[in-house]
């Protein structure tokens, strides 16, 4: 068959050019011939567009979580946005998160964590993180509570679990949603369950830097069915309608609903009740997903040992930096290896220079403290904090991270561990 022939074809050229990795980067794409002949047969299929390919990503994400529905998107930004726009339509009542509400947060994070809060005209009410987890200081949740406060959202920072426990307590005290940003922490566990599964809401990013990928894309998770309909709605278009892609009439009455102030009998496809995008997965960036989950347990255990071989290795160097530490309760599925600088002689910039030259690849914490990004400014951003930030503004200042990626072998680690003890002999 000529099907298997290209498979044979794209599998030969895999193994004449295999892929190199001259540096060793913060992360990547990892992948092989199961990618691409899915890519290949879902381009000859033709059906290009949120469909079965799809569906059997959404379904093996949904096993591998254990939880009742997975949605997917176009990135885990819109993930974000669309999770939190859910809790602010109109549809949820009583329940609804409006304009003016505030919604706890960190400011060292991404920031497609926090935008999805000011685009809805909501307050984001930033509290300061513990400078070894990097996750939010559970302490301060009750100095940052208001009568406005509908909300907490949250990321599970480098894949490291935030105190859900304490989160989730302080949540249904006040009877607040919780939506957990699990963009970076797929795989990841707190008390033997997988993130992702404890909040109202929560959601992945498909990026090729974390730990699948589908080349742009995202997903929402979710266990409510109510929640579930509204994110669907949001993420196609807004319309009313919940037949599938490339389906009329599961409803059996297309043209016999009265809603809003059409007429009755005005089409259910082109009837809106939701402030809608088109924010889908499409079947090419599926059918990739499709392949990676069957790699996902290998990356997953991969990830652990280098960040474990990492921070064995980095024992001789805790003079120099705060070593990252797992949260009380959990074991995460690490994105990356963070460290924090605490010897003032070492110049954080000069130091990723020096990386770089070297061919490590380094990253900031993403925005630092994101209350000091231009856009804040140029915006007018409206929030409030809780103190002064104390810990977000030292990671901003001298936190730093390097890769644990599974393509990462440990002869890597061992030239990382090298070049860094030729730095920091420099500055003696």
């Amino acid at each position: 068959m000529m099907e298997d022939q290209i498979k044979k074809l794209v599998k030969r050229y895999l193994d004449l050019n295999p892929s190199k990795i001259s540096s060793i980067p913060v992360s990547g794409k990892i992948y092989d011939h199961e990618e691409l002949e899915n890519l290949i047969k879902v381009s000859l299929e033709g059906w290009w567009t949120e469909g079965k390919w799809n569906e059997k990503f959404e379904n093996g994400l949904r096993e591998f979580l254990g939880v009742k529905y997975v949605l997917t998107c176009n990135s885990g930004s819109s993930a974000n946005l669309l999770a939190f726009s859910t809790l602010c339509s109109p549809t949820l009542g009583k329940d609804q998160i409006k304009k003016g509400d505030e919604v706890i947060t960190v400011a060292a994070a991404f920031p497609t964590t926090i935008n999805p809060i000011f685009q809805n005209n909501c307050i984001p009410v930033f509290v300061d993180i513990d400078i070894d987890t990097y996750n939010i200081d559970v302490n301060q949740l009750q100095k940052a509570y208001s009568k406005k406060t509908r909300a907490v959202f949250l990321a599970h920072t480098m894949g490291n679990p935030f105190n859900i426990k304490v989160v989730k307590e302080f949540c249904d005290e006040h009877k607040l949603w919780l939506i957990e940003d699990n963009c970076d922490a797929l795989g990841s566990k707190y008390q033997e369950k997988l993130t992702g599964t404890f909040g109202d809401l929560a959601t992945l990013s498909f990026y090729p830097a974390h730990h699948i990928t589908t080349a742009e894309g995202g997903a929402i998770i979710v266990n409510n069915e109510r929640l579930y309909k509204i994110v669907r709605s949001i993420r196609d278009w807004g319309r009313h309608c919940w037949c599938p892609t490339g389906k009329d009439n599961s409803c059996k009455k297309r043209f016999d609903w009265k809603l809003g102030n059409l007429p009755r009998g005005y089409d259910h496809k082109y009837t809106y009740s939701e402030l809608g995008y088109n924010l889908k997965m499409s079947d090419l960036h599926a059918a990739i997903g499709v392949a990676q989950m069957n790699k996902l347990n290998n990356f997953i255990k991969k990830r652990k040992e280098n960040f474990d071989y990492l921070y064995e290795k980095f024992g001789e160097f805790e003079d120099y930096f705060i070593l990252p530490r797992a949260t009380e309760n959990s074991e995460p599925s690490w994105f990356g290896f963070l460290l924090t600088i605490k010897d003032v002689k070492i110049n954080r910039t000069e130091l990723m220079e020096y990386l770089n030259e070297n061919g490590i690849g380094t990253r900031l914490l993403f925005g630092g403290n994101i209350t000091r990004q231009p856009y804040f400014v140029d915006y007018n951003v409206k929030y409030k904090q809780i103190g002064s930030l104390q810990n977000t503004d030292i990671i901003m200042n001298n936190t730093f991270w390097i890769g644990v990626y599974p393509a990462i072998t440990q002869k890597m680690i061992e030239k990382v561990i090298k070049v860094f003890r030729d730095y920091l002999k420099t500055i003696k």
